[in-house]
């Protein structure tokens, strides 16, 4: 499986394929989505040399909601109003949710940033999720992973709040790899785990794709349909791991989202008093 990172390689930006799992071949570019499509010769340097950036500075980060029956169900436990029905009803039809998370990386980090959980919500989650990383023409050419951060207090007061649930600063990651899958209708295996500061596992949890109401391709096509996206914008597509309604997300909690063949996205949760740095 062909595999892409990008690094800070003395202080610029710089895409490359994995060699192995330790060894990348550097191109003379920050290009991922062209180390996708082609080999060139590069550097090869040793991977822990050099910290990694997020797999593709995505112009745009997209999400899609209510895709598994767990998020569904946790959805309507977690809503205090009469329109708790708007989840059942999106589950089931032919159009999904879909919603903008960023535009120009601003609140989203790669491995081993620092995630957040909003100031003034009470109870916020990570959410595991799959992420399809689409090229020219909308067109889907690689896989990620990503956690989508959600404060469910927020959105369960009110469906309406979802952008304020949704959109903060801190409130997305994605990595460690892109990934070009070899086979778009097999499943990817997903693992959630959440440890405190000193290593204590809070939470573990496991799913598939497999157990998703509509194909991950089926979500990328709705996405582009009458909207288009700049290359490297990225699709996340919905969570099947949702922590026991008795977990937030705390300081110094540590998130780990595994996805088989693209690898380990491990973030660390910041104070939200904290600056987010967007430059």
């Amino acid at each position: 499986m062909i595999r892409v990172v990008r690094l800070l390689a003395d202080g610029v930006p710089r895409a490359g394929r994995l060699v192995d799992e330790e060894h990348v071949e550097l191109r003379d570019d920050d290009d991922p989505l062209a180390a996708l499509e082609r080999a060139t010769p590069g550097e090869l340097v040793e991977l822990s040399r050099y910290p990694l950036l997020p797999p593709v500075h995505a112009p745009e980060i997209w999400c899609a909601g209510v895709t598994y029956e767990r998020s569904r169900d946790a959805r309507l436990e977690e809503a205090k109003t009469d329109a708790r029905d708007v989840y059942a009803l999106v589950y089931d039809a032919d159009r999904p949710e879909l919603f903008l998370k960023d535009a120009g990386m601003r609140r989203t980090v790669g491995p081993g940033g620092e995630i957040r959980a909003r100031s003034d919500s009470g109870w916020t989650v990570p959410e595991p999720e799959l992420g399809v990383v689409l090229g020219e023409g909308g067109r889907p050419v690689a896989v990620t992973a990503g956690n989508d951060v959600s404060s469910r207090d927020i959105e369960g007061a009110n469906p309406l709040y979802i952008p304020q649930a949704k959109v903060y600063a801190g409130a997305c990651a994605i990595g460690p790899v892109l990934a070009l899958p070899e086979d778009w209708d097999a499943p990817w295996t997903i693992r959630l785990r959440i440890a405190d500061r000193g290593g204590r596992e809070l939470f573990a949890g496991e799913t598939s794709t497999a157990k998703m109401k509509r194909h991950p391709l089926e979500l990328a096509a709705w996405v582009v349909r009458d909207n288009p996206l700049p290359p490297g914008s990225v699709l996340l597509t919905g969570t099947g791991l949702v922590p026991p309604d008795e977990y937030t997300l705390e300081p110094g909690h540590v998130v780990s989202v595994t996805i088989d063949g693209i690898g380990t996205l491990v973030n660390t949760v910041a104070d939200a008093s904290e600056r987010m740095n967007v430059d």
